[in-house]
């Protein structure tokens, strides 16, 4: 195909775009109005599944499927990042240097680090009921880990931080919110419907059918995933030299 043809068929798709947005924006409802058609639906439906936190119930239920592929798009970049960033045939490993940290910096770090990372297993864990979820609650609970590096030194981080086992645990999340799909096919269902599990008693941690499970995985894909694309980019920082030292 020519340069010239496909700056037609851009041009063609862009069109057919535009249209397509304008009259969805013709449609929608007035701006500022206290009523909103699709918030209103959403909430019914989340009552409906006894799942007390609506944008959960959006995230994992509603649009199940848009998430997965929010969470395509991170494992992809985790990929990505473990492909480009690996050690090449001219590159080495060298031992990092022992950290000498503040006193006060230390003992922070290492006092908000278990709380932290609690936190965030906690806003996991209740994603369903209150708002965040697994999203949030994976990012705050890798992020927790790599308070000790801050508070010790990057050796004390790698005992903690295996990053092989953070791998396997990010494709094996990934693959936990696949088999949680199938299963809707398999009841008969369309893929990630919410009825494979009854819906439990609302506003408690097994309300909700399959939105606990789901964010859950999501949860355990974010960590796994941050915790590694992080490992990456330290290793480059601190550990794998070039030829020229640097």
């Amino acid at each position: 195909m020519t340069r010239r043809a496909r700056l037609w068929l851009l041009l063609a798709g862009g069109a057919g775009l535009a249209v397509l947005f304008a009259a969805a924006c013709l449609k929608l409802p007035a701006f500022g109005g206290d009523r909103h058609p699709y918030g209103d639906r959403a909430v019914r439906a989340s009552l409906a599944r006894h799942t007390a936190n609506t944008v959960s119930s959006v995230n994992f239920d509603q649009r199940a499927f848009d998430t997965l592929g929010e969470m395509t798009i991170l494992f992809a970049a985790v990929l990505g990042c473990v492909v480009l960033l690996r050690q090449t045939r001219d590159e080495h490993r060298a031992a990092p240097e022992p950290a000498e940290v503040a006193l006060p910096v230390r003992r922070y770090a290492l006092i908000v680090l278990p709380v932290a990372l609690v936190s965030g297993l906690y806003v996991v864990a209740h994603g369903q009921l209150s708002p965040g979820g697994g999203f949030q609650g994976g990012v705050v609970a890798a992020t927790a880990l790599h308070l000790l590096y801050l508070g010790a030194d990057y050796r004390a981080l790698e005992r903690v931080r295996p990053v092989g086992r953070y791998e396997v645990g990010d494709a094996l999340a990934a693959s936990a919110y696949l088999v949680t799909g199938l299963a809707g096919l398999i009841g008969s269902a369309a893929f990630l419907a919410n009825t494979i599990l009854p819906y439990g008693t609302f506003n408690t941690l097994s309300s909700g059918g399959t939105v606990p499970l789901l964010n859950a995985a999501i949860g355990m894909e974010v960590a796994c995933a941050v915790v590694v694309l992080l490992a990456r980019f330290l290793d480059q920082a601190v550990e794998i030299e070039g030829e020229g030292g640097s």
